[in-house]
């Protein structure tokens, strides 16, 4: 029975319309563009990010923020380096070759601007003796946009130019231009200056210019002068200016000038005239005037009665005698020196003469030669008791007494002791071994729990092991020496643990790569606990023993 055509069997065709091919042409070109922009990207980055010295990579990296600002160095934590007169730097850069040249260039701008993180060999630093021949101000058209820049001239060498930099904030400038003149001798030291070479130009004539930079940032004066200015880290560097910062044009126009002065100089005098980088003769007078960098001078530590207090056991007075006699003469005794500035005189009883004895005071040094006779002091005389030849004075319990020292002269001009503080070398007391004041001995695992707490106002004593990585005239850096196991296992954190260690005047530091031991007989004194960002310990220490 055929009931009719449903209404719905026009859905039930089959789909007619052709099925479209696949373009397997088009597919291939699209994934071979993708993979293009894909290796143009991932060479792009490493174009942009081992490459920072380049214009358009530095600004790349700024806008991402991917570059850091330039930091401060301290003195005891630059970078490893290799110091460098003009001598020597002449001869390493006069041989290079312009690609050679170029590429070393690269290298000093790329380790400046990642803040000396990824060096491969030595920092070159300078040292020697320089006189400034002309001074500008910096600006938006320099590589350092704020400062000073002083172009010099060596005076042990005159094939070496340098253009010493001087960033530092506007308010400094007008101070710098009094200070850096022309004819003033910058004198850069081992001990003192960390100035870094981030550019080196070979000149027309043969003769090498470098460009240097302090990596201190520290603060600089005049020895013949008032004020200090202190340069600052530059925020950021405009690379495009391009290198060197004085132009040929303008570096012709200075030398050009310079040899009329000298020429007008040397009519007048009647003299021969001096021939550009020949000096005159083969040791060079000392500087009428230099620039220095110093320091904020650090006040000797003296002994003060509440420190001494906290030590009374290791003052062991003798005690007095029983009865009514010793009773008497304790009630009578004179009352102990409130001021440590004033000497205390003891003597000892029955002896053939006095033996001076006075209490150590960092304020007024004693002096030996002008010490008066002791006056016996009047004693009361209990009943039936005789009168005592010697005046004995009590021992103070809140006073050391040790033997008297040499006087020591004083300096006859006291002008610079600002600048003497540079020089290094503190003055502090030092003990025997084993006879420093009581406080607490810690080893290196203890540093973090220190560093954290902090001191506490409580002396504290360092033990170990360390390892001499660097030495100075009045420093050294230690590393603890840790074992295999140690290292395996990251225990003790000792390779992220710096020991600064400060020495007395007159003492000489241990050399580089030394094994120190330290026990509780001979620890070091701690001063100071600082913990990083990053988790490095800068643990600051001074030396309290006294040579074997």
């Amino acid at each position: 029975m055929d009931y009719g055509a449903s209404p719905y069997d026009r859905y039930d065709e089959p789909y007619a319309r052709p099925r479209r091919r696949t373009n397997y042409f088009a597919w291939t070109i699209a994934i071979l563009l993708l993979t293009g922009f894909a290796l143009a990207a991932w060479l792009g980055s490493f174009y942009i990010f081992d490459q920072p010295e380049r214009p358009d990579s530095y600004r790349i990296l700024q806008r991402l923020h991917k570059i850091e600002v330039p930091k401060r160095f301290e003195l005891t934590a630059a970078p490893p380096g290799e110091f460098l007169n003009p001598q020597q730097l002449y001869d390493r850069y006069v041989g290079m070759g312009a690609a050679e040249l170029a590429r070393a260039n690269a290298e000093l701008t790329r380790n400046y601007i990642r803040n000396y993180q990824q060096v491969r060999g030595l920092v070159p630093y300078v040292v020697g003796r320089y006189t400034i021949v002309a001074t500008r101000q910096l600006g938006p058209g320099d590589v350092f946009t704020s400062g000073m820049l002083a172009l010099t001239n060596a005076i042990d060498n005159g094939q070496l130019v340098m253009e010493h930099l001087y960033p530092a904030k506007p308010e400094a400038l007008p101070l710098m231009k009094q200070t850096l003149t022309v004819g003033l001798e910058i004198k850069l030291e081992r001990t003192h200056d960390i100035s870094a070479v981030i550019h080196a130009e070979r000149l027309a004539d043969g003769r090498i210019m470098i460009t240097a930079v302090p990596l201190l940032y520290g603060s600089y004066t005049v020895t013949r002068g008032l004020g200090t200015f202190r340069l600052e880290p530059p925020l950021s560097l405009n690379l495009a200016a391009g290198w060197p910062l004085f132009k040929a044009h303008e570096r012709a126009t200075i030398e050009q000038r310079l040899a009329d002065n000298r020429q007008k100089a040397a009519v007048a005098q009647g003299g021969p005239v001096p021939i550009p980088g020949v000096a005159s003769s083969a040791t060079p007078p000392p500087a009428e005037n230099e620039l220095v960098r110093v320091e904020q001078a650090k006040p000797v530590q003296g002994f003060s009665p509440p420190m001494l207090a906290k030590n009374n056991k290791l003052t062991k007075p003798t005690p007095l005698p029983r009865g009514k006699k010793g009773r008497k003469q304790q009630l009578e005794s004179p009352p102990p020196a409130s001021t440590p500035a004033q000497p205390v005189i003891a003597q000892k009883p029955g002896g053939p003469g006095p033996t001076p004895f006075v209490v150590a005071s960092a304020r007024t040094p004693p002096r030996v030669s002008n010490i008066p006779a002791p006056t016996p002091a009047p004693v009361l005389k209990a009943p039936g008791a005789e009168t005592a030849p010697v005046a004995q004075v009590p021992p103070v319990p809140t006073q050391t007494l040790v033997p008297v020292l040499p006087a020591q002269p004083v300096p006859a001009d006291t002008s610079n002791v600002a600048l003497a503080s540079n020089a290094g070398g503190g003055s502090w007391k030092t003990f025997p071994p084993g006879k420093m004041p009581l406080g607490r001995l810690i080893g290196t695992g203890d540093l973090r729990d220190v560093a954290d707490h902090g001191l506490a106002g409580e002396r504290v004593y360092l033990k170990g092991q360390f390892v001499v990585n660097f030495s100075e005239a009045n420093k050294a850096v230690l590393r603890p020496r840790t074992r295999l196991t140690d290292k395996m296992l990251h225990l003790g954190g000792g390779s992220s643990t710096r020991i600064i260690v400060e020495f007395p005047s007159g003492y000489t530091p241990p050399p580089q790569g030394a094994t120190v031991s330290r026990d509780e007989m001979r620890p070091y004194e701690i001063t100071e606990v600082r913990k990083e960002e990053d988790g490095q310990l800068n643990v600051f220490v001074r030396e309290i023993m006294q040579p074997n």
